[in-house]
């Protein structure tokens, strides 16, 4: 796949429900996809993966019987899955839907790969791991005030764009200039335009932030009650270790450092929290600087078919 992709043909005939973790993407989604015949693509990065099922909250057997999902349980935990490899699965399988004469609903949370499918993408050079490793040592000796100065002197329109604890993007954004040569931020302003996407239904699901919150902890108990460190246990011993983006799936590198004896249960489960809350407040703050978002506010007490009925209204 070359280095720049535009947004996939015929985008803006597809169907998007995507929002924070835990404000019932799943739930609402099947419900929309019955009433206007789709099938489900799923916009989760570490649903791809086989037997990380409680951590990443994927959806019930019975939830899959009721419509078909697509693009989940692709790849061992053990091996690695870019951007890139999303972008191509889904061409092929928006191609396959669409011969079925169903619609394409796209569900799920992650906002860089709603973004790629929006805007296309610049790929970039691959992954100096190396260069990353060394970065990291770093950043644990010396935090990282030292990093983000050093992206200002490179590439200061991306330092002024990115969160200073984003250490994931700001390793990408030095990565880039050390293989190019170029800052990142001069190669990705044609995928920022938001003139590049025609996409008309993308709904964003957002709850009033204790509300998310107050969910959240729920979700992470329940995941711990349901068996989150043996399921994590048993991928350790079927495959050794997991892939680096595998265990970027909150929960699952906090319970391996737990079984490393790192920390303690109670510790373990408080972290899960504390990193669940700030991966849904970068996700809201993706979901905010894509224009083709339209917003449902939502609270506690809505249910599905509410939700569902002003997902349509706005449609009408």
């Amino acid at each position: 796949m070359p280095s720049d992709s535009l947004p996939i043909s015929n985008i803006h005939e597809c169907w998007f429900v995507t929002g924070a973790t835990a404000t019932g993407k799943t739930r609402v989604g099947i419900e929309i996809a019955k009433q206007i015949k789709a099938e489900v693509i799923s916009l989760d990065s570490m649903a791809v993966y086989r037997g990380m099922n409680i951590g990443t909250a994927k959806a019930t057997a019975e939830q899959l019987a009721e419509v078909p999902h697509h693009l989940i349980d692709l790849v061992e935990p053990s091996e690695e899955f870019s951007v890139a490899e999303f972008l191509l699965a889904c061409e092929m399988k928006i191609e396959e839907i669409r011969s079925r004469g169903r619609t394409v609903l796209f569900v799920g949370g992650t906002p860089l790969y709603l973004k790629t499918l929006l805007r296309g993408m610049y790929q970039g050079p691959p992954a100096d791991w190396e260069f990353r490793e060394e970065v990291e040592r770093e950043v644990t000796a010396t935090g990282m005030a030292p990093l983000l100065e050093r992206l200002q002197q490179v590439d200061p329109l991306a330092a002024a764009k990115l969160h200073p604890h984003d250490k994931r993007r700001i390793i990408r954004a030095l990565e880039v200039y050390k293989i190019t040569g170029h800052p990142i931020s001069h190669q990705q302003i044609h995928f920022d335009d938001d003139a590049v996407s025609q996409a008309k239904h993308v709904f964003v699901l957002s709850l009033p932030r204790p509300a998310l919150h107050r969910r959240i902890e729920k979700r992470v108990d329940r995941m711990f009650e349901l068996g989150l460190v043996e399921e994590v246990r048993s991928l350790l011993v079927r495959h050794r270790c997991l892939s680096r983006t595998a265990l970027q799936a909150v929960g699952y590198r906090e319970v391996v450092e737990h079984l490393e004896g790192k920390h303690s249960l109670s510790e373990t489960v408080e972290l899960v929290k504390q990193r669940t809350r700030q991966f849904a407040r970068r996700q809201e703050t993706w979901f905010r600087r894509l224009s083709e978002c339209q917003n449902i506010s939502i609270d506690e007490a809505a249910n599905v078919r509410e939700i569902v009925g002003e997902i349509r209204r706005r449609c009408d």
